[in-house]
C-alpha cells in the first residue's frame, strides 16, 4: 500500500454491504468520502475547540494542526490505523500549572513540546523493544493513577475560573451535555460535547436579552459588568487569514509540570491500537510504536509553531464504529476540511467567545471523565487495590497530584501537583516492590503482562462521547 494514499473502490461505493465494512485501503465514492471526513471533523469539534480555549492557545492553529498531524500519522502508519489526531486535553491542568506560576503561551507550548519529544522517543523504544517495556516501567496501577490525578487536578481551575462566571448557565449546560451523552444514540451522542457548547451559547445570548448584563468575575479576576455571550471580536475578525503563530520557549520547572502527561497520552495511544485492530479484524500491534512516535513527531511541530500538542480522538473512533468506514481517505478529507477552517479567523473568533459559564458546565462533565478513566484502566487491568504494593503509592500521589502538595528545594524550584504525585506514584511503586515480600509482588499484577496496558485505553473508546 505504499505511504497508505492509494485506494481501491468499495463496491458499488455508494454503501458497505450488509455485514461488511470499508477496509482502511478501500474508499466509498469520493463525494460520499469528503461527506464522511466531514462528519470526522464535527466528531471531533467539541474536544478541539475547548482544549486550546482551556489551554490559552489559538484556536484556529490548533485546528489547522490537527489536520496537519493527522496526515503525518497517515503517512508513519502507511494508513493502516485510521485515526485523527486533535487537541489533547489531558494538558489543560499542565497549561493552568504553568500560567498560575507565571508562564506564558511561548512557555507552555516549549513544555509541551519536550514531551512530544519524549512520546516520540517511547515510540521508537516500543518499535525496538516492543511494547513490554511500556509495562514494566508503568503497570496499570501506575497508569491508571497518574490519568486520574491529572483529570482531577483540573477540579479547582473549574471551581475558581469558569463556573463563577455564570453559575446558572453552567448548571444548565452541565445538565443539557449530561443528558446529551447519557440519552442521545448513534452519531449524536459522539458528539454531545460540541452540541453542549451549542446549547450554551444559545442560553447566553437568551439570557443576555431576557436579564441584561451580568455582575461576576472573568477569569478568576474581580467582579465587572459583562455580557455573557460577547461576540464583538467575531464581528472585527477577518474571513481568510493565518492563525497566530509563536515560537516555544524552555524551563525546567514548566518542563517536570508537563513530562508525566507523557504517560497518559502512551496509554491513549495503546488503546487507540487495540481498539481499531479489534473493529478491523487486523492484528495491529506491531504498529504500536509507530503511532507512538508519530504522536509525538507530530506533537512536536505543533507546538514549534505555537499550537497544541495533539493525540488519537475517540470521537471518531465512534464514527467509524457507527459508520463501518475504516477508509483512510475519510481522515484525509478530514484533515483536508481542518486545514480550510484554520485559514478562518473568523471562526477562531467564534470558537474564542465562548462563555465562561458555559466552559464552566461543560468542563465539569469533561475533567471528570478524564480523571476517571483512570479507574477505568484500574478495572479492565484488574487492578487489586487491597494490596498494599498497590494502593500506598497511588493513593499518595493522587493525593499530592489533586491537593497541589508542593516540594521546595530552593527558592526557584519547587515540584508540585501533577509533577510531584507522577514521581510519588512511579517511584514509589518501583521502590516499594524492590523491597516488598514475594506475595505482595505476585498479587499486584506487576511487570511482565503486556495485554493490560492494550487494553488500558480503550474504554475511552468504548464510551465514544467524551473527548481527549
Amino acid at each position: 500500500m505504499g505511504l497508505g494514499v492509494r485506494w481501491t473502490l468499495h463496491g458499488d461505493g455508494r454503501t458497505p454491504a450488509p455485514g461488511a465494512v470499508v477496509r482502511p485501503d478501500e474508499r466509498l465514492s469520493w463525494p460520499r468520502t469528503a461527506g464522511l471526513g466531514a462528519q470526522h471533523v464535527v466528531a471531533m469539534f467539541g474536544a478541539s475547540f475547548v482544549a486550546p480555549v482551556l489551554m490559552g492557545l489559538d484556536p484556529n492553529l490548533a485546528i489547522m494542526m490537527s489536520g496537519v498531524a493527522t496526515a503525518i500519522f497517515l503517512l508513519a502508519t502507511k494508513g493502516k490505523v485510521p485515526s485523527y489526531l486533535g487537541c489533547s486535553l489531558s494538558f489543560v491542568g499542565v497549561a493552568a500549572a504553568i500560567r498560575a506560576t507565571g508562564g506564558d503561551s511561548a512557555t507552555v507550548t516549549g513544555a509541551v513540546f519536550v514531551v512530544g519529544a519524549a512520546l516520540f522517543l517511547a515510540g521508537l523504544a516500543v518499535q525496538r523493544f516492543g511494547a513490554r517495556i511500556i509495562h514494566a516501567a508503568m503497570p496499570p496501577v501506575v497508569t491508571g493513577a497518574v490519568v486520574m490525578l491529572i483529570g482531577f487536578n483540573l477540579a479547582p481551575v473549574t471551581a475558581s475560573t469558569y463556573w463563577p462566571q455564570d453559575q446558572w448557565t453552567a448548571l444548565l449546560v452541565m445538565l443539557f451535555t449530561g443528558l446529551a451523552v447519557v440519552g442521545l444514540r448513534g452519531f449524536l451522542s459522539r458528539i454531545a460535547i460540541f452540541l453542549g457548547l451549542i446549547f450554551g451559547y444559545g442560553i447566553s445570548w437568551v439570557f443576555d436579552q431576557v436579564f441584561g448584563k451580568i455582575n461576576s468575575p472573568v477569569g478568576g479576576g474581580a467582579a465587572v459588568d459583562h455580557w455573557r455571550l460577547d461576540l464583538s471580536g467575531v464581528a472585527k475578525a477577518d474571513w481568510i487569514g493565518l492563525p497566530s503563530f509563536h515560537g516555544p520557549s524552555f524551563e525546567w520547572s514548566a518542563i517536570l509540570v508537563a513530562l508525566p502527561v507523557v504517560i497518559a497520552l502512551i496509554a491513549e495511544n495503546a488503546g487507540h491500537v487495540k481498539a481499531v485492530g479489534e473493529m478491523t479484524g487486523d492484528n495491529i500491534d506491531d504498529k504500536l510504536g509507530t503511532a507512538i512516535a508519530a504522536d509525538g513527531a507530530a506533537s512536536m511541530l505543533s507546538t514549534a509553531v505555537g499550537g497544541p500538542p495533539n493525540t488519537t480522538y475517540s470521537e471518531n473512533i465512534g464514527v467509524m464504529a457507527a459508520t463501518r468506514v475504516y477508509s483512510t481517505a475519510a481522515y484525509w478529507a478530514a484533515a483536508f476540511f481542518a486545514l480550510l477552517f484554520g485559514l478562518c479567523p473568523k471562526f477562531g473568533a467564534v470558537v474564542a467567545a465562548i462563555p465562561g459559564g458555559v466552559l464552566g458546565g461543560i468542563t465539569v462533565i469533561l475533567y471528570g471523565m478524564i480523571g476517571l478513566l483512570g479507574a477505568q484502566i484500574w478495572i479492565n487491568a484488574k487492578v487489586d487495590l487491597r494490596n498494599p504494593l498497590n494502593l500506598v503509592p497511588a493513593a499518595a500521589g493522587i493525593i499530592i497530584g489533586v491537593g497541589g502538595v508542593s516540594l521546595k528545594f530552593t527558592d526557584s524550584f519547587e515540584l508540585s501537583g501533577i509533577a510531584l504525585g507522577t514521581i510519588v506514584v512511579i517511584t514509589g511503586y518501583h521502590v516499594l516492590r524492590a523491597l516488598a515480600p514475594a506475595h505482595m509482588k505476585e498479587a499486584s499484577g506487576g511487570a511482565g503482562e503486556r495485554e493490560p496496558l492494550l487494553d488500558a485505553g480503550t474504554s475511552s473508546y468504548d464510551e465514544g462521547a467524551a473527548g481527549r
